[in-house]
């Protein structure tokens, strides 16, 4: 289960787009233009992660803020997330990145004809996009790979506390693929013998009942599902989860520094640099639907040896040899 194994065999479609598959030059560009890169997310974190990380890279490939490039940002919650992206639409964008399945909704029900470069959900699941070799419309993008990672989590979670029967799946009411990856979790939990006990929350303000009704189902273990929410309220569900002393798995390997007995999930900063290459070709005049989207295939896992201690668990050594990252 070392991290550049897991799911190999899905591969990435890099390969299929000579550009995108190592050091990518400068891409044609008009003199004197300056292009236009909208950013729609949901958390202060996402675009943090995106100017850490992809306007660098992008700055590489010869685009860069102050000489080319104008970086216009909107962050906001589910119901004011479609009016950001109208205001993002207004500034006649070049191309807009959306970070999480609110946002990559919002995006797609926005625009038909701007090129959005999506960071999240499967764009194939959402219908904005025929495949991911072709994806044919105004988006591209990377893709999370949400329910193959769920299932995997939740047989991460069982080899650490093997006794655990009853697992907890923490879902959004709001997001609407983490009811896909409910449902690829609960066809998998019979494989595994595990009972699966499913809580539904809007936001913050339903996180203590959702974890006082885990408790009083006798709820053993806790999966938090792949949301960029839940990863923005990591440390908070974290909290909870050890007042319910419930291990829990969360979806970046960073999130067991926020408390998460487990992290495991793809390489970020790689992926993030992949949207970065997209965008590239777009501002080099290539067409969104003929730029495939890519998948993951490297991973990243974490085991946070604190918070075990503190739940009186002994992780055993065959999944501590497994991580990463071994947080003392």
């Amino acid at each position: 289960m070392r991290r550049r194994e897991f799911l190999a065999g899905i591969g990435s479609t890099a390969a299929a787009w000579p550009l995108l598959a190592g050091a990518m030059p400068a891409l044609a560009q008009t003199p004197n233009r300056v292009y236009r890169l909208g950013h729609l997310g949901n958390s202060a974190a996402s675009e943090a992660f995106t100017r850490q990380i992809t306007l660098p890279e992008l700055a590489r490939l010869g685009f860069a803020e102050g000489r080319n490039l104008e970086f216009d940002s909107r962050v906001g919650g589910p119901d004011a997330i479609l009016g950001l992206m109208r205001e993002l639409l207004a500034a006649r964008p070049d191309a807009v990145i959306a970070i999480g399945p609110t946002a990559i909704a919002a995006a797609g029900a926005a625009t038909r004809t701007v090129p959005v470069v999506a960071f999240g959900a499967d764009l194939i699941e959402l219908k904005l996009a025929a495949s991911y070799a072709r994806p044919g419309l105004n988006v591209t993008g990377v893709v999370i790979l949400a329910n193959e990672l769920e299932v995997k989590r939740l047989s991460i979670l069982l080899e650490a506390v093997p006794e655990q029967r009853r697992v907890a799946v923490l879902t959004s009411a709001v997001t609407a693929v983490t009811a896909v990856g409910e449902a690829a979790m609960r066809k998998a939990a019979v494989g595994l013998g595990v009972e699966l006990l499913a809580f539904s929350v809007a936001g913050p303000a339903d996180y203590p009942a959702a974890f006082a009704a885990m408790r009083a189902a006798g709820a053993q273990a806790l999966v938090i599902s792949a949301t960029s929410e839940f990863y923005r309220d990591a440390k908070q569900l974290a909290a909870l989860a050890l007042e319910a002393r419930l291990p829990t798995v969360c979806e970046w390997a960073d999130m067991a520094r926020s408390g998460c007995l487990i992290g495991y999930g793809p390489n970020r900063t790689a992926l993030r640099k992949r949207t970065a290459a997209q965008i590239a070709l777009i501002f080099g005049g290539a067409a969104p639907g003929d730029i495939p989207i890519e998948r993951p295939t490297v991973f990243e896992f974490a085991v946070n040896q604190k918070i075990a201690k503190s739940l009186d668990l002994s992780i055993p050594p065959a999944v501590l040899a497994q991580a990463d990252e071994v947080i003392e």
